[in-house]
């Protein structure tokens, strides 16, 4: 068997979509971009997305674009609340903006960002909470929320692993005043690359917009407040208010992202089918743990934690896994804060990060796909109780 952790979602209609960009002559960002913003808006419930070039970028011009509104009333060492769980991006762009992460631990059923936690992590200095809605599941959002608005500060969300993802009939990505998302090869909906923020804020919608495309003023509208125009078309177009750089997503990346909202239901109701059965084969097992938490997941992927007699032979797992053709990998990048990159984001760690790194000893991730995976999961269900009568 070969089960990898990504597998293709493209056919006709993604074929069709890039043949219609090339007879369209136009291959920067455009109308097909514009227009799969606008469908994102549609079944997402934002007024605002802004397409980029990667979910990493959104992270970096949705932190910028934050720095820009609310950087005036920031205090001088301005902090950011993180889980210490996540990918590499969530937390490199704190390193050019001159933020602080503040990284706390996560709750084991979730693997999100613990509330409690968080809330004990406030002072002074906080001006956001940035959580991650990690592998489909959705964090303890309408909890953070609440956290964010006792202590008056701002709440973001990396959803780029959670498209789709609800609590309480209401979709991830839109709890905060803005949410990152990503349209890479393995996620929920694949443009190649690509990335976009979402808000219901008009000013800092118009902010990304213009830090996406060098800073000028050309895709705002006539209602933007921070539109300076001097009405001569010819100075106009050249016109810079924002330290922007170039994070435009190619007009492939927009008709390929509006093929792959037509599926993405289908692809999430499959997930979901993959998830159920996945819960029902593995949850007995006494030694495997596996992720559960608030809401309706995505199911991005499947963790796999393991316990009782297997502890401290999660990487004996994972080679047997590999071994017999089930590609698998740490839960995201583990506990971030012991990665050697850390001496360049000047973190600061106020409480044990004991559930992170007992998770980043102990737990791996399977991957899911947008089409039936019992006969795959059946036998990573045999390869792993393999595994536990060897031990």
């Amino acid at each position: 068997m070969r089960f990898p952790l990504a597998e293709d979602s493209w056919g006709p209609e993604e074929q069709s979509a890039i043949q219609r960009v090339i007879a369209s002559n136009r291959y920067s960002m455009g109308n097909e971009v514009f227009a799969f913003e606008s469908k994102i808006c549609q079944m997402f419930g934002s007024k605002h997305a802004v397409m980029v070039n990667s979910g990493s970028s959104a992270n970096l011009v949705m932190l910028t674009a934050l720095k820009i509104m609310r950087g005036e009333n920031w205090p001088e060492a301005p902090e950011v609340i993180v889980p210490a769980l996540s990918w590499s991006t969530t937390f490199t762009p704190f390193y050019y903006l001159g933020l602080t992460p503040v990284f706390v631990d996560i709750k084991m059923n979730s693997l999100c960002v613990d509330p409690d936690k968080v809330r004990k992590a406030i002072t002074k200095n906080t001006v956001a909470i940035l959580t991650v809605n990690i592998l489909g599941q959705s964090s303890d959002l309408q909890e953070l929320f609440k956290i964010a608005e006792e202590f008056g500060i701002d709440l973001l969300e990396d959803n780029c692993e959670s498209l789709g993802a609800t609590l309480d009939g209401k979709y991830t990505g839109g709890y905060g005043l803005a949410s990152s998302q990503s349209s890479f090869y393995s996620h929920h909906i694949s443009t190649m690359e690509g990335g976009w923020i979402q808000t219901n804020d008009k000013l800092f919608a118009d902010i990304c917009k213009s830090l996406r495309a060098h800073g000028w003023i050309r895709e705002l509208d006539d209602s933007s407040s921070i539109a300076e125009r001097t009405g001569i078309e010819f100075r106009d177009k050249f016109n810079f208010i924002l330290p922007g750089l170039n994070f435009r997503p190619l007009e492939f990346e927009g008709a390929i992202g509006i093929a792959q909202l037509e599926k993405l239901s289908h692809m999430l109701s499959v997930r979901r089918q993959n998830a159920q059965y996945f819960q029902g084969i593995l949850q007995d097992i006494e030694d495997i743990g596996i992720q559960s938490g608030v809401g309706e997941s995505s199911w991005f992927a499947f963790a796999i934690l393991v316990k009782g007699k297997l502890i401290g032979l999660r990487d004996e797992l994972a080679l047997h896994l590999q071994r017999n053709g089930v590609e698998c990998r740490p839960i995201i990048a583990g506990n971030f804060t012991k990665q050697p990159v850390m001496k360049y984001l000047n973190g600061r760690i106020p409480f044990s990060l004991e559930i992170c790194d007992w998770v980043h000893e102990n737990g791996l991730y399977i991957g899911n796909h947008p089409h039936d995976l019992t006969r795959e999961l059946k036998i990573v269900h045999e390869i792993i109780i393999e595994f536990i009568e060897k031990h």
